[in-house]
């Protein structure tokens, strides 16, 4: 039998949990042997980081037309994706905050890891704009990165058919970063087992009990996002819940199952026509909010970022906790429904925000689970952003005839 590379992670896991046990036992002082390798693992995501994100999202904003073809539809979807993407970093925050599922794990911190001192809002806003994208790229600083990219991203899409070669070139770059994050996780088992080796070696096995509540938080998270925000959007709206239920019921099992929001794209283009929604805003508006749109992937990363600062006891004001919401907004874009793409996003906001990267090796564990959660949410988000941007253009008009036929044809 074929050991997928979740099966390995899980093993290396396993394998980490069981030797740390051992070392908190018997030799705890022996537990930062295993820094090193974790440390490597580290590293090696922080090379994939700005790259990954500069081309991928002057690729998504300037290749796929978005601002040649923005126009009115494309307007009320952007502010769409906006004001519900926000409400989802709002819950996740809100969510970490009280559940609080990493205090008492004491992950160990580099003495240089600490979090800056709070900024002024005209130091927030300078931030902003970086006065030198190497700096930014050289540094891992996600926001003015960030800002660079869009501008260029608009700029590139603005001058036509003379940018196509630079399109090109930023998506070919972000398809070999995404190649290359593939071989960064091949050694993916012996850091997330080293990382995990050292934290319970160095705290014992009560980490395990943290994990637990991180994934029940970010579950906890992502029904009250559905309940709280897509429940009363879709009543607003006038659409009628079970018809849209057994419409995407198939499109989000298969994002469940397959952790990939990506792979139930083309049954998801195929429901929603089902419903009515014409073909030329289905696939405009679903491609778009793929990549504007990963509500469950930016619920996840504001409720990772806290829960690795509570396990560092690391105390993050909540001036900071708005910046970091802010930060996670704009950078998220960059996820675009790839497996791991949003490993490097949190990556990228923990150095922003002087968080310990280690947090990310400590997650990776139970990630897989995570991301079958917050995968089939991304295509629920989005298939109901569709059919309510195409209500609002008066475009369709769901009966439970095409609902029906929607979700039973092949």
């Amino acid at each position: 039998m074929k050991i997928t590379p979740t099966r390995r992670i899980f093993i290396g896991l396993f394998l980490g949990v069981v030797i740390g046990a051992l070392v908190a036992r018997y030799c705890p002082e022996r537990a930062t042997l295993f820094r090193p390798f974790s440390q490597l693992f580290l590293r090696l995501i922080k090379m994939v980081i700005s790259p990954l994100l500069f081309a991928s999202l002057v690729a998504g904003i300037a290749g796929a037309g978005h601002v040649r073809a923005i126009g009115r539809t494309g307007l009320k979807a952007m502010i769409y994706f906006e004001i519900v993407t926000t409400l989802a970093l709002g819950i996740g925050l809100v969510v970490v905050n009280v559940i609080r599922p990493g205090a008492g794990v004491d992950l160990p911190v580099g003495t240089a890891e600490v979090v800056p001192p709070a900024q002024s809002w005209a130091d927030m806003l300078l931030h902003v704009v970086p006065t030198s994208i190497v700096q930014a790229m050289t540094e891992n600083d996600l926001l003015p990165l960030v800002t660079f990219s869009i501008l260029f991203g608009i700029a590139l899409g603005m001058i036509g058919p003379r940018g196509e070669p630079v399109v090109r070139l930023c998506e070919a770059i972000t398809e070999t970063m995404f190649k290359l994050t593939d071989m960064v996780m091949l050694y993916a088992p012996v850091g997330v087992g080293a990382a995990i080796a050292h934290t319970v070696g160095h705290g014992g096995l009560k980490i395990l009990w943290n994990l637990g509540w991180l994934v029940f938080a970010l579950y906890a998270a992502l029904i009250a996002f559905v309940v709280l925000v897509l429940v009363p959007v879709a009543l607003l709206a006038r659409i009628p819940l079970p018809s849209f239920i057994r419409a995407v019921k198939e499109p989000a099992l298969i994002a469940f199952s397959t952790t990939s929001s990506e792979a139930a794209l083309p049954r998801a283009m195929e429901a929603l026509e089902g419903l009515g929604v014409p073909r030329q805003t289905v696939s405009f508006i679903l491609p778009l909010g793929y990549s504007f749109n990963l509500a469950g992937t930016t619920l996840y990363l504001s409720l990772a970022a806290l829960f690795v600062a509570q396990a560092a006891n690391i105390k993050v004001p909540v001036g900071q906790q708005i910046t970091m919401l802010l930060t996670l907004m704009l950078t998220s874009k960059g996820a675009a429904g790839i497996p791991r793409a949003s490993m490097a996003i949190l990556a990228g906001t923990l150095a922003t925000f002087g968080l310990p990267l280690e947090g990310v090796t400590l997650i990776l564990g139970v990630d897989e689970v995570m991301d079958m959660g917050r995968s089939a949410v991304n295509v629920i988000g989005n298939c109901l952003a569709t059919l309510v941007i195409a209500r609002w253009e008066g475009q369709t008009v769901i009966s439970e005839a095409s609902a029906s036929e929607a979700a039973t044809s092949p």
